[in-house]
């Protein structure tokens, strides 16, 4: 079983983002040296209804461990059905409750962060999760929902709950993803919960910030998501700074073709080949920042392997190492 607190610190995890931490990103980020990977939640509701798509999104590779499956709902009852279901049919080291997406469609039928807004209807979910699953139950959330403030309050009343960990988006609801993370107010919210682990999330683009951002906040590590997207080596290389203050020589171009082409095999083989489809909006990240010219519209049409080949092999990568800048926008 996961124990947060056993965990080595800092924690450095890939977070969970809808469409693109599955399974194919999942294991391209174990093999790259990822410690700990959140996979891209799951509706409570289709699980108990048993929906074959939501079923295979919440299976996993024994490879991708420690791996924790998110949720969401806003039912307790359906949440812990779903994860009773998600726990006895693939057995993952834990269950995270989203309790922070801000898209429309999840707050407008009161998932996400419209939780936020009921910290006693939060707190029941924590509750019935947790007592139907024997793993460790964490719970993912933001500042709040149109005042950053909220999150002072609600952290208590889910730690109180039973929350193994909490893990916070430096941003409000209506923020969104626009604005800049407000990692002194995640660190005013760890403060109130100073017994379970921390992490921060929201705006961890280098190693340098990935420091920054724990230092402000008091956090006992990173929950990384856009910053690690085309960016599998990402994790290691935070890691590895935040222990020893030193940076890992950057990846070269032939390194990242051959994750790329990785990652294609692994969709081709979880997906079948519309794999390559839902890989198209993974590709641009592995090359962003660089002069690549049309390539990055190729990569946004490919349709089997041949096609990635062809587009990958057209790459000039001593001109591109020489001129690269990965900074995340």
């Amino acid at each position: 079983m996961l124990d947060w607190k056993q965990l080595p610190k800092p924690i450095v995890a890939l977070a969970p983002m809808a469409d693109m931490s599955d399974l194919p990103f999942c294991i391209v980020c174990k093999d790259e040296g990822t410690p700990l990977m959140f996979r891209e939640m799951v509706s409570s509701e289709a699980i108990v209804r048993l929906n074959p798509k939501t079923l295979k999104m919440a299976s996993f590779d024994e490879r991708e461990r420690p791996i924790v499956q998110q949720i969401f709902g806003s039912n307790p009852d359906v949440m812990a059905e779903a994860a009773k279901i998600i726990y006895d049919r693939f057995k993952p080291d834990a269950i995270d409750i989203n309790m922070g997406c801000p898209v429309y469609n999840l707050v407008s039928n009161f998932n996400g962060a419209a939780l936020i807004k009921d910290p006693q209807l939060a707190a029941e979910i924590v509750r019935k999760v947790k007592a139907a699953v024997p793993i460790p139950v964490s719970v993912k959330t933001r500042l709040g929902w149109n005042q950053d403030t909220d999150c002072l309050e609600f952290v208590k009343v889910i730690a109180d709950a039973g929350a193994d960990l909490i893990s916070m988006h430096g941003r409000t609801k209506e923020q969104g993803y626009s604005g800049k993370a407000n990692w002194h107010r995640v660190g005013e919210a760890r403060r109130n919960v100073p017994n379970i682990p921390f992490l921060v999330n929201g705006d961890i683009t280098t190693p340098e910030i990935a420091k920054e951002a724990m230092d402000i906040s008091g956090a006992d590590g990173v929950l990384i998501g856009r910053g690690g997207l085309g960016n599998p080596w990402f994790f290691k290389q935070v890691e590895h700074y935040l222990k020893t203050g030193e940076k890992l020589p950057e990846v070269t171009m032939e390194q990242r073709i051959d994750t790329v082409r990785k990652h294609a095999r692994l969709q081709v083989e979880h997906y079948g080949e519309r794999g390559l489809v839902k890989l198209r909006k993974h590709l641009p990240w592995y090359f962003k920042g660089m002069n690549t010219g049309d390539l990055k519209s190729k990569l946004v049409r490919i349709s089997s392997l041949e096609e990635l080949d062809e587009a990958l092999n057209s790459i000039d990568r001593i001109a591109i190492d020489k001129q690269v800048d990965l900074t995340i926008a």
